[in-house]
């Protein structure tokens, strides 16, 4: 039997294939086989021991075992379930950790933003709206779209602030600037090492809600969805495809 997939003699996409970040969040359902599963659990033990006694199949101890014992599936999945919960609400902290732990690097970047902003402000037209959405940002407006809005916005800002400082030698020049552009630089890498745990946690999440049968019933019940990584905005990408060199 062949390779379904050869990488040496298939056909080649010689175009290439852009992917994209899918901005939507789909619910966790269930049908009814989850519930017949849940209520076999319960059942269909006790029903045989049941059918056993009546019929005397079995010893009449072994039948009664039945019947009060048939009920153990059910509650260790009952049990199963509130561990289940309880894993799911201490992934979500995890999430909301790390989507905080972005927010604090993004914070520390609008503050050497506004340290720089008034050194170079005479050198490039600063964008007004820009400026009210990264204050909009810091009075606390973080929200999953917000913080990637945001922090789209403040790299933008930033690039702009060193072509500005790369055309203008007196600006290169002074020691503040340059040291906020290095800070920057350190900065980004963290919100890049940052953004990767968060979008490691959140595919984590995706995954563990549809684990049938435990979580996805309890992700189901609890109205869970699924979580939109960190993505790069569209003018990021477009310049990612840029001729560098």
């Amino acid at each position: 039997m062949a390779n379904e997939l050869d990488e040496v003699s298939g056909p080649v996409d010689a175009g290439g294939r852009d992917v994209n970040v899918i901005s939507r969040q789909i619910p966790v359902q269930i049908g009814t086989g989850s519930l017949i599963f849940e209520i076999a659990l319960w059942t269909v033990i006790p029903i045989i021991g049941l059918v056993a006694l009546l019929t005397d199949a079995l010893p009449r101890p072994y039948s009664l075992g039945l019947l009060v014992l048939g009920a153990l599936p059910g509650l260790i999945f009952q049990f199963m379930k509130v561990f289940a919960l309880a894993y799911l609400r201490k992934l979500q902290q995890k999430i909301q950790a790390d989507a905080s732990q972005i927010d604090n690097y993004l914070e520390q970047r609008v503050v050497i933003l506004n340290n720089v902003v008034g050194l170079v402000a005479k050198a490039i037209d600063l964008d007004k709206d820009v400026m009210k959405s990264v204050a909009a940002y810091r009075s606390g407006h973080n929200a999953d779209a917000a913080r990637n809005e945001a922090s789209q916005k403040i790299d933008g800002m930033f690039s702009r602030i060193s072509l500005a400082v790369e055309a203008y030698p007196d600006l290169k020049a002074q020691a503040v600037i340059a040291d906020a552009m290095r800070q920057n630089s350190y900065l980004q890498k963290e919100v890049t090492a940052a953004r990767t745990l968060y979008n490691d946690t959140v595919g984590m999440w995706n995954q563990d809600i549809f684990a049938w049968p435990t979580k996805q019933i309890v992700a189901a019940r609890a109205g869970y969805t699924t979580r939109i990584p960190f993505t790069a905005s569209a003018e990021t990408k477009a310049a990612a495809r840029g001729v560098f060199f």
